[in-house]
């Protein structure tokens, strides 16, 4: 089985996403990685109403996309195709494909009605990246509701390049780490009340680093009271912080209900004691408790982080734990063989649906 896996990145992170997908590649499915970022800006079809309308007008760039999509199937002989981060292809051209059709939704319920739901109709096999959705439903029981002709949860994981793969265990533990807490991640005015709180309490210990330029931060510091600025990072230096944090706090765009970041998974697999938001859903990848920690609010944050910080033993079980837990679990390679076998299950399952159908198919 072949499968093109289209998703849109840039610069560090395009060039490890084909990468690493390409090499996910086995006995079971071989993967094919298709870029669709350099045709067309995202944030030109971000919601499925702008995508419609670029759709209606012919757009030139879109129509490129399309005809090498189409090309890149027929030469890869590819029997499914996966859509990930921020879909760009249209139901009426996704009908014309004749082959097995997968919409990933990552980034959950911050966009499912903008550019996730809009599409469900139109792809043969949803895969989640957490089950979270909202106080009411969870992500399956939304998917059922709205149609989706098959669901399975998939989650994010770590990528090689998000951390030393030569590293052994007893060396990524025993070295020493000068940041006590640390942050790494867009400044989304969702997160900014709850980091600005910490950073105040926890001072120069607490190190915030992420997507935010000039006006965001003028923006955190005006809003909350000059809590501190936040540092841009390259993706290319995330790991070299990772390996100096003690502690690292995750924080989730919609709290508990958008669980499941990649961020989840590059913490521990730096050697990282993780306390994270996610309420009961955060069970789904750890065990809390024991490779993880949970918090409620921003008091329980702070609390939790001094309590770990005064309990080395404590904080660097958990850290083991948690690290041993991605390395068996959630490595990007992996969870890419999992894909292939719920893709296969999946296209299994509509084979037999559609011979038992009177006149079969």
């Amino acid at each position: 089985m072949n499968v093109v896996y289209s998703f849109n990145k840039r610069g560090f992170e395009a060039e490890y996403w084909e990468r690493e997908i390409r090499a996910a590649s086995g006995d079971r499915a071989g993967f094919v990685p298709f870029n669709h970022d350099p045709y067309l800006d995202p944030m030109k079809y971000v919601r499925a109403q702008l995508l419609d309308n670029l759709y209606s007008t012919g757009e030139p760039a879109l129509q490129r996309m399309y005809s090498d999509l189409q090309r890149t199937i027929r030469e890869s002989k590819a029997d499914a195709l996966v859509v990930d981060n921020c879909a760009p292809y249209h139901p009426e051209f996704l009908r014309t494909l004749p082959i097995y059709k997968v919409l990933r939704i990552a980034d959950g319920p911050i966009s499912a009605y903008d550019r996730d739901f809009a599409y469900v109709h139109a792809y043969d096999h949803i895969v989640y990246h957490s089950p979270a959705y909202s106080p009411d439903l969870d992500m399956p029981e939304k998917l059922r509701y709205i149609g989706a002709k098959r669901a399975d949860f998939w989650p994010l994981g770590v990528f090689e390049a998000m951390y030393d793969p030569a590293a052994r265990e007893e060396d990524l533990f025993s070295s020493a780490r000068d940041i006590d807490v640390l942050f790494i991640g867009a400044l989304h005015l969702n997160k900014m009340p709850l980091l600005a709180r910490v950073k105040k309490a926890l001072g120069r210990s607490f190190r915030l680093f992420g997507m935010a330029g000039l006006k965001r931060n003028l923006y955190f510091n005006v809003k909350y009271g000059a809590p501190g600025w936040v540092s841009t990072v390259p993706f290319g230096d995330y790991v070299r912080l990772y390996r100096r944090a003690k502690i690292g706090i995750n924080v989730h765009n919609r709290g508990d209900y958008t669980v499941g970041s990649y961020r989840l998974f590059d913490l521990p697999a730096n050697g990282v004691m993780q306390i994270s938001d996610g309420g009961r859903h955060l069970g789904a990848f750890f065990s809390v408790g024991e490779e993880i920690a949970a918090y409620r609010n921003a008091d329980d944050l702070i609390e939790k982080v001094r309590y770990y910080l005064a309990h080395d033993d404590e904080r660097l079980a958990i850290a083991r734990r948690g690290y041993r837990r991605v390395m068996a679990e959630h490595k990007i390679r992996d969870r890419f063989r999992e894909l292939a076998g719920l893709i296969q299950h999946g296209m299994n399952q509509r084979e037999r649906s559609l011979d038992a159908k009177p006149g079969g198919a």
